[in-house]
């Protein structure tokens, strides 16, 4: 939640301008690239529950009650978070971005095939996808990709080899090697703990 100033950040759901009052919801694993104005920003984390959901980018009103609140009890704080929470689904709308997006939808796009459909240049692509996000096409994708094969894995019961090519991975130790360098764990790890 933004107390003060402002920032731009990128991420795995894609690029905010974010001020006073605007909030951003990160779930385990996302990583983001964060880039503050020389007046920087005040910002307050409030740590979520791991089964929290609740749409990326919103608005709380009285961000002075909840900072106050917060120093008491950041548990309560959350809840008075997720109550005064009003989703805002506004964002950038460049071509990094609809890339970003379309990433994200169909992590199977070709970037090459996207780039002559936008009319854009493939190495134009890289740079400036780059330079938005910190990362590569390439890279975000995978990142994208091991995400979600982190949350598949915890939230449904498919064998991990039939998993791993339903998600567009050349096998079962490619989706392994992704989900262990994302999250420090192998996906039987994940799966045991959600059975438990």
């Amino acid at each position: 939640m933004i107390l003060g100033g402002s920032y731009l950040e990128a991420g795995d759901e894609g690029r905010h301008t974010v001020q006073a009052g605007d909030a951003l919801v990160h779930r385990a694993f996302e990583s983001h690239l964060d880039f503050f104005s020389a007046r920087g920003a005040d910002v307050l984390i409030i740590p979520m529950p791991f089964a929290a959901r609740l749409p990326v980018r919103g608005r709380v009103r009285d961000v002075d009650a909840l900072a106050r609140m917060a120093e008491r009890s950041p548990a309560c704080a959350w809840t008075a978070f997720a109550e005064a929470f009003e989703a805002d689904g506004s964002g950038h709308d460049d071509w990094p971005d609809l890339l970003a997006r379309k990433l994200r939808e169909q992590p199977d796009t070709h970037l090459g095939e996207w780039a002559e459909a936008t009319g854009l240049r493939a190495e134009s692509i890289s740079r400036g996808f780059c330079r938005a996000y910190g990362i590569s096409p390439k890279a975000y994708r995978a990142q994208v990709r091991a995400r979600a094969a982190w949350e598949a894995i915890c939230g449904s019961s498919l064998a991990l080899g039939r998993l791993a090519t339903e998600l567009g991975f050349a096998d079962q130790a490619h989706m392994t090697r992704a989900v262990k360098s994302l999250t420090g764990h192998r996906p039987q790890a994940w799966r045991m703990a959600a059975d438990a």
